[in-house]
C-alpha cells in the first residue's frame, strides 16, 4: 500500500497525523471488499457469487464505501505504526486510541487523504542533575522512639477480657462499636454503614475521631453525636464539615499488660534472651526504616529541583490512566470495588470529578518526575546485568528465607523479572543522584514525624 505521511505537533503532547493513500490502492481495497461481498451475498434473482458489480454497488453502494473507507484507515495506520523506520517519539501511547479528524472524502479515482490525532510519550531533556543542592531532615532513633515501641509491643501481648455488663468504657479499653452517618433530618445513610470496627480507646485510630464520645458508654448502649471538624483536619472530606453520627457500642473489653522485663522479651521472640536484646533489635529496625525514609526525602528533593528546570507537557490520556489506577489502588486498601468506594466517599458531597481534580495535582508531580527518572536512566544507558539480578535474587532469598530457586521462578512469569531490572536501573540512577548533589542537613525532627509509624 502506497501511503505518504506527515506529522505536526500539537499542545499538550499530541500529535495529528495526515496520511494520504494513493488512488490505486483505494481502488484495490474497494474491489477487494467488492469481490467478498460479491462471493458471499444471495441476491434475488441471481445464483449466490454471480450478482454483477453494477448491481451489488446500486444496492449497497454507500455501506460498500464506508467500510472501505474504515478498512483502508485502519490499514494504513496500523502499516504505519509498524514500520520499524517510524519515530517511537511519534508513536500512540498504548492507552491513546487515534482519533480520526473530520470525515474523509471517498472517491474511487482519487488518493484518500485523512488524519488522525492522539498523544505519544512527552519529550523530556534534563540538562542539569548534578551540582545541586537540597535539604532533607536532621533525624536520629531516640530512647523515647525506642520505648514508645516497647510499649507498643506490650499492648499487642496483652490479655484481653471482657469486662462486666454495665462498665463504663475508658481509655486503653478494646471496643467494638457500629456506626453511620446521619443526614441533617436525622435519617441514617446506609453507604457510610460500619458494623463490627474494633479499636483502642484513645488511639485515635478510627476514621471519625469519636473516642471521646464513645467514652464512658456501656456495652449495648447507642448514641447519636454531632462532630465539628477543623478546617485543617488531616481527612479532607471531614474537613470543615460538622456531622452527625449514630454509635452503638457492641463489645468491650479490658488489656492487662505483661512486665516489661527478660522475660517479656523471650515471649516476644525466642531469639532474644534479655529485654536489652529486644532494644537493641528495636533500635536497629528504625535505624533502616529511618534510612529508607531520609533517603526517599532527599530523592523527592533532588527530583523537585530537577522538575524545576525542566517543564513538561503530559497528555491526558496519561493523567487519566494514572487517576483511573489510584482509584483501583485506593479501592483495593479498602477491600471494596472502585464503584463501591465511589459510593462511599460520595457520602461527603463530592462526585467523583471533583475527588480527582483534588488528586490531580499529585498526579502530574508524579507523572513529571517519572518521565524525568525514565529521561536520565535512558540518557545514562543505565543497564541490569545478569551477574546483578543474581545478586538481587541472593539477597531477596536471604531476607525472605525462602530458596534462591523459589525466587527466580517467581519473577520469570508475567513479566516479574523485567520490573525487578527496572528496579535495579533505578536504584542505580538514585545512588547516582545522590553522589552527584549535596544534602544538607535541615532542622531537627522526631523519627516518629518521619516515618509516622513505628511499625
Amino acid at each position: 500500500m502506497a501511503i505518504s505521511k506527515e506529522i505536526t505537533r500539537l499542545e499538550h503532547s499530541s500529535v495529528k497525523l495526515t496520511v494520504t493513500v494513493d488512488k490505486d490502492d483505494v481502488g484495490a481495497q474497494y474491489d477487494e471488499l467488492l469481490s467478498g461481498y460479491s462471493k458471499n451475498l444471495q441476491i434475488p434473482g441471481f445464483r449466490k457469487g454471480k450478482a454483477p458489480k453494477e448491481v451489488l454497488e446500486r444496492k449497497f453502494g454507500a455501506t460498500l464505501k464506508e467500510e472501505a473507507l474504515g478498512r483502508i484507515i485502519e490499514k494504513s495506520i496500523t502499516k504505519i505504526f509498524e514500520d520499524e523506520s517510524f519515530s517511537r517519539t511519534d508513536k500512540p501511547l498504548p492507552y491513546s486510541t487515534p482519533q480520526v479528524g473530520d470525515e474523509p472524502s471517498f472517491s474511487l479515482g482519487s488518493d484518500l487523504s485523512f488524519s488522525v490525532t492522539y498523544d505519544v510519550m512527552p519529550s523530556v531533556k534534563v540538562e542539569t542533575w548534578k551540582g545541586l543542592t537540597v535539604e532533607a531532615p536532621d533525624a536520629e532513633v531516640s530512647d523515647e522512639d525506642i520505648n514508645r515501641e516497647l510499649e507498643a509491643i506490650r499492648d499487642r501481648n496483652a490479655i484481653v477480657q471482657d469486662k462486666d455488663d454495665g462498665e463504663a468504657a475508658l481509655k486503653d479499653d478494646v471496643v467494638t462499636v457500629d456506626y453511620q452517618e446521619l443526614s441533617e433530618a436525622g435519617k441514617p445513610l446506609d453507604a457510610t454503614k460500619r458494623e463490627d470496627f474494633v479499636f483502642t480507646l484513645g488511639s485515635g485510630y478510627n476514621l471519625y475521631k469519636f473516642d471521646d464520645e464513645v467514652a464512658g458508654m456501656k456495652k449495648g448502649e447507642t448514641k447519636d453525636i454531632e462532630k465539628t471538624y477543623p478546617g485543617d483536619f488531616a481527612d479532607k472530606d471531614l474537613a470543615g464539615r460538622t456531622i452527625k453520627l449514630r454509635i452503638t457500642l457492641t463489645a468491650l473489653k479490658k488489656k492487662i499488660l505483661p512486665e516489661l522485663d527478660d522475660d517479656f522479651a523471650q515471649d516476644v521472640d525466642e531469639k532474644f534472651k534479655t529485654l536489652e536484646d529486644l532494644k537493641v533489635n528495636i533500635k536497629e529496625r528504625f535505624s533502616r526504616n529511618l534510612d529508607k525514609r531520609l533517603r526517599d526525602i532527599k530523592l523527592n528533593n533532588l527530583l523537585e529541583k530537577i522538575m524545576q528546570g525542566v517543564p513538561v507537557e503530559i497528555p491526558e490520556s496519561m493523567i487519566r490512566i494514572e487517576l483511573e489506577s489510584r482509584w483501583r489502588n485506593l479501592a483495593r486498601r479498602f477491600n471494596t470495588s472502585p464503584e463501591d468506594l465511589l459510593k462511599i466517599m460520595g457520602a461527603s458531597g463530592k462526585t467523583a470529578e471533583e475527588i480527582s481534580a483534588e488528586w490531580r495535582p499529585d498526579v502530574l508531580k508524579a507523572l513529571h518526575s517519572r518521565l524525568i527518572v525514565e529521561s536520565l536512566m535512558e540518557e545514562l544507558g543505565l543497564e541490569a546485568a545478569d551477574n546483578e539480578m543474581e545478586k538481587e535474587y541472593e539477597k531477596m532469598a536471604e531476607e525472605s528465607g525462602q530458596p534462591i530457586e523459589d525466587i527466580k521462578k517467581y519473577y520469570e512469569q508475567d513479566n516479574m523479572r523485567m520490573y525487578l531490572k527496572e528496579e535495579i536501573k533505578e536504584r542505580k540512577l538514585f545512588d547516582l543522584l545522590l553522589a552527584e548533589n549535596t544534602i544538607k542537613k535541615g532542622k531537627k525532627e522526631k523519627y516518629l514525624d518521619l516515618v509516622g509509624t513505628n511499625g
